[in-house]
C-alpha cells in the first residue's frame, strides 16, 4: 500500500514538473504569437532545460525525434532539449536490488558470479550493468527505471499540448501523426520481451554480415523489465575522429551496411542511431546495440523511397508524386511537390553523384538545419503539411547517420553503396522475407 502511494506521489510529481515546464513554454509561445510579446528564446530554452533537469524518461527521446523533423519546434528549444538526460546519473543500489529481485527473485545475486553496484551506462529509460554469469560469460543487464509507463503518458500528453499550441502559431508542420508515431514507439521501448525478439530478429537478418555484431539474448536472466544479453566490447565511434582516413572510411561503410541492409532487404530499420547504440570493434566492425526502437515498414513504402530517388535522378514529376503518395503524403500539388523535393534532394544528395565524397557539413546545431529552415518557411507560406508517420524514423536515421559520417569526415562513394543495396527491389519478395524474419522470432 505504501509502495502504491509512493508511486502515485511520484507520478503526480512528474505530471506537475513536466506540466509546469511545458505550460511555461506554451505560454511564452502564445505570448509571442497572440500578444506580440518578445522573449529571449535562448534564455527561456535554457530555463526549460534547467526546470526539467535530470528527469528520467522519454523526454530526451522525444527531443531527439523532434530535432529530425524540419523545425517542428523553434531551434532554440530543440537544441536545449537535446541536452536533457545526456549525462543523467544512474539510479543507486537500492533501486538495482529492488528491480533485480522483482525480475529474478530474492536470490537473484546467486545467479551471477559478479554483479557490480555501479552501472556501466545510463540512458533515458533504463541503465546497464556489466555483469559476469556463473560460466564466466560477460553480460549486459539493462534494468528499466521505475514507473516509466506513467512517465511516457505524462510526457507525451504534455508534448501533444505543446505541439498543438505551437501549430496555431506556426502551421508549417502538422504534428498529429508525429505524436502518434512517437507514442507507439515509446510504448514498444518499454516492452523488454519485445526488444528481446527484435534483438534476435537483427541477429538473424545480419548473420552473414561479418562486419556487424549483434548481442545474444540470455533468456534465463531476462524479465519484463530486465533484458540481459552478451556484452560486446568496443570503443565509442567518436574516439576514431582522428584515425587515419582509410579507417574512418571503413567504419562508415560498416555502419552504412548495418543500418541499410535490413531496410532495403527486409523493410526494417533500427530507429535510434544515437551514438550510444553502437560501438566499434577492434577490426573496425560495428557492435549494434539497443533494439527497443525498431520500425517495420510496408514494402511499398520502401519501394516509394527508391522510386523517389529515381524520380529525382530523372526529373520525373509523375514518379515523384507516386513516391510521396506511397510515403503517405496527402493533398499533393505542384507547389508542395517542389517544396518536398528541396528536402528530398538534401537527403538524397550524397547518393546522387557517382564519386567519392563526404556526406556534407553540419551548419549550426544540426545536420540539415539550414535546409530544414528553408523548407519550413516555404511550408509555412503554403499552409503546412501533415508529416506521415513512416517519415519520422526514415528521416531520423538519415540525419542521425549523416551526422556521424560528418564527424568521421568519411570519404566514400555513397552512390555505389546505395545502388548495390537497391538492385532488384521487389515489394512482393521483400514482403516474403519480412514475414519470414518476423515469424522466426515471434513478432508476427
Amino acid at each position: 500500500m505504501a509502495q502504491d502511494k509512493n508511486t502515485a506521489t511520484k507520478r503526480i510529481g512528474r505530471y506537475a514538473k513536466v506540466g509546469t515546464a511545458m505550460s511555461g513554454l506554451a505560454a511564452k509561445v502564445a505570448g509571442e504569437r497572440f500578444f506580440g510579446l518578445t522573449i529571449n528564446r535562448d534564455d527561456h530554452a535554457r530555463q526549460l532545460k534547467d526546470i526539467l533537469g535530470n528527469l528520467r524518461g522519454p523526454l530526451l527521446k522525444i527531443a531527439q525525434l523532434l530535432a529530425t523533423i524540419p523545425e517542428a519546434l523553434p531551434a532554440e528549444y530543440t537544441r536545449e532539449l537535446q541536452h536533457l538526460q545526456a549525462n543523467a546519473p544512474p539510479m543507486g543500489w537500492p533501486f538495482v536490488k529492488r528491480r533485480m529481485a522483482a525480475e529474478l527473485g530474492a536470490d537473484w545475486q546467486s545467479k551471477f558470479k559478479d554483479f557490480p553496484r555501479d552501472a556501466a551506462a545510463a540512458a533515458s529509460l533504463g541503465q546497464v550493468h556489466k555483469a559476469i554469469l556463473p560460466d564466466g560469460t560477460i553480460a549486459a543487464c539493462k534494468l528499466q527505471y521505475p514507473d516509466m509507463e506513467s512517465a511516457v503518458q505524462a510526457d507525451v500528453g504534455q508534448l501533444k499540448m505543446l505541439l498543438g499550441l505551437y501549430e496555431r502559431y506556426d502551421p508549417a508542420i502538422q504534428t498529429k501523426f508525429i505524436v502518434q508515431e512517437i507514442t507507439d514507439r515509446l510504448h514498444e521501448e518499454l516492452d523488454y520481451e519485445r526488444e528481446a525478439k527484435q534483438c534476435r530478429l537483427y541477429a538473424n537478418i545480419l548473420r552473414d554480415e561479418k562486419t556487424v555484431s549483434v548481442p545474444q539474448v540470455l533468456p534465463p536472466w531476462c524479465g519484463p523489465r530486465l533484458l540481459t544479453t552478451t556484452w560486446l566490447d568496443g570503443k565509442p565511434i567518436l574516439s576514431f575522429k582522428d584515425a587515419p582516413q582509410e579507417v574512418r572510411n571503413e567504419i562508415a561503410l560498416n555502419l552504412f551496411r548495418a543500418w541499410y541492409i535490413p531496410l532495403y532487404h527486409y523493410g526494417i530499420i533500427h530507429g535510434d542511431p544515437h551514438l550510444g547504440n553502437y560501438t566499434i570493434r577492434a577490426d573496425h566492425g560495428i557492435n549494434l546495440l539497443d533494439f527497443g526502437c525498431i520500425r517495420v515498414f510496408p514494402p511499398k513504402f520502401i519501394k516509394g523511397v527508391v522510386d523517389l530517388y529515381h524520380a529525382l535522378q530523372n526529373n520525373d514529376e509523375e514518379m515523384a508524386v507516386h513516391a510521396y503518395q506511397e510515403w503517405g503524403f496527402k493533398d499533393l500539388d505542384r507547389e508542395l511537390i517542389d517544396v518536398l523535393n528541396i528536402w528530398a534532394r538534401f537527403l538524397y544528395g550524397p547518393i546522387m553523384e557517382d564519386k567519392v565524397r563526404i556526406i556534407g557539413e553540419a551548419k549550426g546545431s544540426m545536420y540539415g538545419r539550414e535546409t530544414a529552415h528553408e523548407v519550413h518557411q516555404l511550408l509555412k507560406a503554403k499552409g503546412g503539411v501533415a508529416v506521415p508517420r513512416e517519415f519520422v524514423f526514415m528521416d531520423r536515421a538519415a540525419l542521425g547517420l549523416g551526422s556521424v559520417f560528418i564527424h568521421l569526415q568519411a570519404q566514400v562513394n555513397w552512390y555505389q553503396l546505395f545502388n548495390e543495396l537497391i538492385q532488384d527491389i521487389n515489394p512482393v519478395e521483400m514482403q516474403k522475407r519480412q514475414d519470414k524474419a518476423l515469424k522466426e522470432v515471434g513478432l508476427l
